[in-house]
């Protein structure tokens, strides 16, 4: 289960790393090469509920199969690829996995181990989304860079078929338990304050997260970053990012809403610092690390703040977390490749760090209304 998600989120991030060489050997511009992470991210935030819904009477590993060998096939066709609308094609099929097997995920753990292993095993499966975010990218932009894009997506194409034999060989039959229907998503986000604030946080730090951190390479190019030296800088951004997991676990248990303040400060000086210093690659380093440190403790803790939320409603809650982390991919790509073609470079920067700090007032204005349903806050 980790490997697919791990293969999955880093199928749908791996062009953010390899940008500039798509566009160029598709002949498109680096703000239409962006749709490569809008589209999947578009799709995936609407099949997270259909196919959780869809398929509720259909056995899990099936289904989990299923998309994950869709994986493995799209990005073999995205390596193969001759034109930009194959590649967009692939794209689609894509996000239709990864929002369905991203929600179906979430209560996989509690049917794979005995009881007193729950919180262990459901920690490692998301682990996958973690690694994939703050790993997968750098890894497959250094692939990228020494043998070419396309031998990129074949090796994540390739992992997805591993998964997918793994899938089949070792794990049991999953016979669905409790359906979840579409009546349990308005009502879970209309009865928990908590929830509402944090598909809202979600919203504004992960869409400024992207609408920057889509265009870095490009980015990182106009200020003079040596090619050779991206994947390098991307990698420490993703050793930063496991570094800020970490920290961020061990600190939510009692500070969550301290943490999510923390993530928004240090994401918007991350990106304020980029945009207004003249550096080399040692203060890139310095700077993505800052980056990474930041992006890094969001998805623990907000999954967390999620859970926290809707105690009683954890699949449905996922399920609207899910499809807003993954629009809201979409929606950063989207709007930074608007900008990149239409003012420069530079000024996704500045829109993602406006995004990002939004985040405080939020949680300012928000703190006296929350519900506490469990845990701190």
């Amino acid at each position: 289960m980790t490997l697919g998600i791990f293969a999955l989120m880093t199928s749908e991030l791996l062009p953010v790393g390899l940008l500039t060489p798509i566009g160029a050997g598709l002949n498109v511009s680096e703000g239409t090469t962006a749709l490569m992470v809008t589209v999947p991210g578009l799709v995936a935030a609407v099949a997270a509920p259909l196919v959780t819904v869809a398929t509720g009477r259909i056995d899990r590993r099936l289904v989990l199969a299923l998309l994950i060998g869709m994986v493995g096939a799209a990005n073999l066709a995205s390596a193969l690829a001759t034109s930009f609308a194959v590649v967009l094609l692939a794209r689609f099929l894509i996000g239709i996995s990864v929002g369905g097997f991203w929600s179906l995920a979430g209560g996989i753990a509690l049917r794979l181990v005995p009881e007193h292993h729950v919180a262990r095993a459901t920690a490692v499966i998301f682990g996958g989304v973690e690694t994939a975010s703050v790993l997968g990218v750098p890894a497959g932009t250094l692939v990228g860079d020494l043998i070419g894009w396309r031998l990129a997506f074949a090796a994540v194409g390739v992992l997805g078929l591993i998964s997918l034999a793994c899938m089949v060989v070792v794990m049991p039959r999953l016979a669905p338990q409790r359906v979840m229907t579409f009546a349990d998503l308005p009502q879970v986000f209309r009865t928990h304050a908590a929830v509402r604030i944090g598909i809202a946080m979600t919203f504004l730090v992960i869409t400024g997260h992207f609408t920057a951190y889509t265009f870095v390479r490009p980015i990182l190019q106009d200020d003079g970053v040596a090619e050779g030296m991206i994947s390098v800088l991307l990698l420490t951004f993703g050793v930063a990012g496991i570094c800020g997991n970490f920290i961020a676990g061990a600190l939510i248990a009692k500070r969550l809403r301290q943490t999510v303040c923390g993530i928004s400060a240090l994401l918007t000086a991350a990106m304020a610092a980029l945009a207004v210093t003249d550096h080399g690659s040692f203060s890139a380093v310095v700077i993505l690390i800052v980056w990474g440190l930041g992006y890094g403790a969001v998805p623990v803790t907000f999954q967390t703040w999620i859970l926290n939320a809707a105690p009683t409603a954890t699949e449905a809650a996922s399920s609207l977390y899910v499809s807003m982390f993954n629009l809201s991919i979409a929606l950063g790509a989207l709007v930074g490749g608007l900008a990149v073609d239409a003012v420069s470079t530079a000024s996704v920067l500045w829109i993602g760090g406006g995004l990002a700090i939004l985040v405080l007032p939020v949680i300012g204005v928000t703190r006296r209304r929350t519900v506490r349903p469990r845990g701190p806050l």
